[in-house]
């Protein structure tokens, strides 16, 4: 099983005035492709710093991240935005889709920013669409979806250009617990048997059960509970 993501006493540090605020102490981490990883932790834990490194929105204070293998750590800011277009996905607890924007060109729009043919781009965002149940509702506006439907295109957008991690920020915060299960499951369908893994921050323990690993992380500390 190859390691996709790789954390090697990776720490981040912030000065405030005369202090130093450790947001995240030295940390190892692994992501295994097909996995599903949840970090849980209250506010102000971490989480959301741990994720930042792991998207290549931070810069460790010290420490190595690996993502496939290649060190990620000191990219300059253009080569950041050059590897979250290409190896990275995001979701995000609103899912931060353009109003004016059908369903189709939501998802075909991150892979054309990649180079591809804005063809090829629809095709592909076509298959993904029916993959995750939304033909129906390819030429839909964001205003006409449920908040599920709206979870699922922001899924569909991430997976369209192939990353090696999908990032998960609480994507299931502003939905009902069955449709929160419902985009779980779809994640861990989309990582499960594949080259890919995917790391979930959640507050909601009850999905939980869904994934292969669970961390918890407070005051910067991250350890394992399984």
């Amino acid at each position: 099983m190859s390691t996709i993501l790789k954390f090697e006493a990776v720490a981040k540090n912030y000065k405030s005035g005369p202090d130093t605020v450790h947001a995240l102490h030295a940390t190892d981490f692994e992501a295994n492709q097909g996995e599903l990883i949840a970090i849980v932790g209250p506010s102000g834990s971490g989480k959301s710093t741990f994720l930042s490194l792991a998207g290549a929105l931070l810069s460790p204070s010290s420490g190595k991240i690996f993502l496939n293998g290649k060190d990620i750590s000191g990219l300059s800011k253009k080569e950041q935005t050059a590897l979250r277009l290409r190896e990275i996905g995001f979701i995000f607890q609103a899912a931060h889709l353009v109003p004016y924007l059908k369903v189709k060109d939501q998802v075909s729009f991150s892979a054309e920013r990649a180079g591809t043919s804005k063809e090829k781009a629809g095709k592909k965002a076509l298959e993904l669409l029916h993959e995750l149940g939304l033909d129906s509702r390819s030429k839909f506006y964001p205003k006409d979806l449920s908040g599920g439907e709206k979870q699922r295109v922001a899924i569909a957008r991430a997976l369209i250009n192939s990353p090696a991690i999908i990032l998960a920020d609480e994507p299931t915060a502003s939905l009902d617990s069955e449709r929160s299960r419902e985009v779980v499951e779809l994640l861990r369908k989309e990582v499960e048997g594949t080259e890919r893994a995917a790391i979930m921050v959640t507050h909601d323990e009850r999905m939980l059960d869904l994934c292969d690993h669970v961390y918890r992380i407070e005051d910067g500390q991250l350890r394992k509970d399984r």
